[in-house]
């Protein structure tokens, strides 16, 4: 059995090590929790029951678990800035490993756009007199200056806090992330003291197509474990640990999400569900008896929003970076602030792109989220298959942390990984009657991306074998290409 190869690729690559435990625990945690656990609890309720609901969330977690456990043996063996990028470099070479990179960096970067957009649109719940100056009209959306200045100002900011450097960001994810924390405690209090029991039925409701249904989106909910990795070298643990955190974050967006519906779901009769708009505000403000309650959950959902924003464009602008690193796409994106240590110039570019995002108005919501989730499932099975390739072909590589210990377990996790991710991809497919329907405007953001990642692929220099060195290889054969 041959041995594998040393790596000897240069990893001091200038970042800082400044985060612990808490902070990347809450970068992958806050993640996961946007602003969905506001405005969608009422249609899981309504669609599959309390329980129905609290089954279908948790499936989907146990799903998700399975992959994440996959990225916590990877980030532990290979505990370096990109993440997924020096997964699949290794496991199937440069080409894959551009377009596995490209479409998860295409997914991050949708997150954050559909973040800019939801930031004033949960602003107007709150300030309902802030549309003023029309500018223009978008599938039957008035797009107003004021509304769109909201996410681009938002915007702005965010970008600002990233370049200033990781530590700034992971205090800001810290702070608001907790603040979370706080607002489901206290649904948890309410649903305690003032729910009623009988409101929680029925427990099942809509049979098979409803529990699926609930299924289908919740992994797409879960989205965010898998940020931890691409800041791995900002992360000052063992790899090991960096690896069990990736776990932990999707256990804890598991409990928040259980403890969401079932307290929702004590606080007025399913009948009433359909009358709400954002039933988990309205479910506080029933249990409490006032209002306020109510604008402290919308404020949470603002938090997630910002928690969800912040860690997705951490997570792409790192990405970005180590594809420009290896020479994968324009150096230009690989510049590291000389002060900060962080990647300004690709986070310059997702900011200019969130910044835009508003002025699309709130149709947009939709397009771009169901634009990214097919990209990041695709990443997830190149992933899991990469996991699966190393196990084969590098059966000694320093693994600080092996999941199922030293026998086939480990490989049966990869397995069933890959399995579900692809079921995953098949459902945005319209080939099943089951399949998510897509809008054109999703498919057209989808396809282009894809297509300008494809272009990136077929500009790499051919006959970089994977493996621990192909990094290495691959830019010294940029480098002569380029004359330098």
């Amino acid at each position: 059995m041959s041995q594998p190869q040393a790596a000897t690729t240069d990893r001091d690559h200038g970042f800082v090590k400044a985060l612990g435990s808490i902070d990347a625990l809450f970068i992958g945690f806050g993640a996961m929790i946007g602003f969905g656990w506001v405005v969608l609890t009422g249609e899981w309720l309504s669609g599959a029951g309390t329980m129905g609901a609290i089954l279908a969330f948790v499936v989907g977690g146990i799903i998700m678990c399975f992959v994440g456990t996959v990225y916590s043996e990877l980030v532990a063996a290979m505990p370096h800035a990109g993440g997924e990028h020096n997964y699949l470099i290794r496991a199937m070479g440069p080409q894959v490993s551009l377009f596995g990179s490209w479409a998860i960096t295409g997914g991050y970067i949708s997150v954050v756009m559909f973040e800019a957009v939801a930031v004033p649109k949960t602003a107007l719940y709150l300030f309902p007199d802030l549309e003023f100056v029309k500018l223009w009209t978008i599938a039957d959306f008035d797009v107003y200056l004021t509304w769109a200045l909201v996410g681009t100002v938002t915007a702005i900011i965010i970008s600002w806090i990233n370049i200033r450097g990781v530590k700034v960001a992971s205090l800001v994810q810290t702070f608001v992330v907790s603040f979370l924390i706080i607002v489901a405690l206290m649904l948890l209090a309410g649903g305690l003291v003032g729910g009623e029991a009988a409101n929680a039925e029925p427990l099942f409701t809509g049979g098979g197509s409803g529990f699926i249904a609930v299924v289908a989106v919740v992994p797409f909910l879960f989205v965010g474990f898998d940020v931890i990795p691409q800041s791995a070298e900002e992360i000052n643990l063992p790899p090991a640990k960096i690896g069990k955190l990736v776990v932990a974050s999707v256990l804890m967006a598991i409990t928040f999400y259980v403890i969401i519906i079932w307290m929702t779901s004590l606080a007025m009769p399913a009948s009433e569900l359909a009358t709400h708009d954002l039933v988990t505000a309205d479910a506080l403000t029933a249990m409490f008896n006032s209002a306020i309650w109510g604008k402290l959950v919308i404020a949470g959902g603002l938090a997630g929003i910002i928690t969800s924003w912040n860690a997705f464009l951490m997570g792409s602008s790192r990405l970005m970076w180590a594809m420009a690193v290896a020479g994968m796409i324009p150096a230009w994106f690989g510049k590291l602030h000389p002060r900060y240590r962080t990647p300004v110039n690709s986070i310059l570019f997702i900011g200019a792109l969130s910044a835009l995002a508003p002025f699309l108005g709130s149709a947009a919501l939709g397009w771009i989220v169901d634009a990214g989730s097919p990209a990041i499932v695709i990443a997830y099975f190149l992933v899991s298959v990469a996991f699966l390739v190393l196990r084969k072909r590098e059966p000694a590589m320093d693994r600080p942390l092996r999941i199922g210990g030293r026998g086939n377990s480990g490989f049966a996790i990869g397995v069933i990984s890959a399995v579900l991710t692809l079921i995953l991809f098949v459902l945005y497919l319209p080939i099943t009657p089951v399949s998510a329907q897509l809008a054109w405007q999703s498919w057209a953001m989808f396809g282009l991306w894809l297509i300008i990642g494809i272009v990136f692929m077929f500009r790499l220099p051919r006959g970089v074998k994977a493996g621990p060195n192909a990094e290495n290889e691959l830019l010294a054969k940029v480098k002569a290409l380029r004359g330098k």
